[in-house]
């Protein structure tokens, strides 16, 4: 499970994150919805420790982000926004050296990389060089190594950026997975299709600041809108 509770950040006159507050449960796809800029990705930044908050704690299964990062960062997998890979090893090789870092044996880090090759079907990426690896080709490796170590809980900021329609139902298909084991799945989006398509659980952020948060269809009531679209057009102060 993660719990955020009053995130703050600033970055010189700009309040970037103001407060937020939200939790994501084991077994169900949370989405930050947000349009670009409204503090998505600096919040995420903070959940898995690239950045300190000014105010406010992250609770990764109860371990704080921000006094005990190292213990609360071994149950999250994270993808973020710009997943770069080792473009001069294999896909294999990437996973392996993750694997590594995360202090498993050697043996054990053959037995999950095959497993993730196999989930991920990467069978025909597993010997190739990243370098000149497709949008897709990257996204498969990069969450390969995110889910190496087994993390209970798994954050993806902005996951379907570049990919073609058939990467996007593979990923849509991998987090229904993750999220039918009991995983907890966080992810952030403006693509208001990913959000329907995929989320239990919607938290609306604007302006760095939660709007709303709840079921879609509670977003919409509260909205008083047929289409999550148009609640969320509501909620920001959007034009109609």
């Amino acid at each position: 499970m993660i719990e955020v509770r009053g995130l703050c950040k600033r970055f010189g006159p700009v309040q970037a994150v103001r407060g937020v507050s939200f939790a994501a449960a084991d077994g169900r796809i949370t989405g930050l919805l947000g349009p670009n800029g409204a503090g998505k990705s600096t919040t995420l930044r903070m959940l898995y420790a690239v950045l300190r908050p000014d105010a406010g704690e992250a609770l990764i299964d109860g371990v704080s982000a921000v006094h005990a990062p190292r213990q609360a960062l071994r149950g999250l997998g994270v993808l973020s926004h710009a997943a770069g890979i080792y473009p001069n090893l294999t896909a294999r090789e990437n996973v392996l050296y993750f694997a590594a870092l995360h202090g498993l044996s050697r043996a054990a880090a053959r037995r999950r990389t095959d497993a993730l090759l196999e989930l991920l079907e990467m069978h025909d990426l597993a010997g190739r060089r990243a370098k000149g690896f497709s949008q897709g080709e990257r996204l498969k490796t990069a969450l390969a190594r995110a889910l190496v170590h087994e993390p209970r809980n798994v954050v993806l900021d902005e996951p379907t950026n570049g990919l073609d329609v058939m990467a996007v139902r593979a990923l849509r298909a991998l987090l229904r997975r993750l999220r039918e084991a009991g995983h907890c799945v966080l992810f952030s989006s403006h693509v208001m299709q990913e959000v329907a398509a995929l989320c239990d659980e919607v938290v609306v952020i604007g302006a760095g600041a939660v709007l709303a948060s709840g079921t879609p269809e509670a977003i919409r009531a509260r909205a008083g809108c047929a289409a999550l679209e148009d609640a969320f057009v509501q909620l920001i102060g959007g034009p109609a």
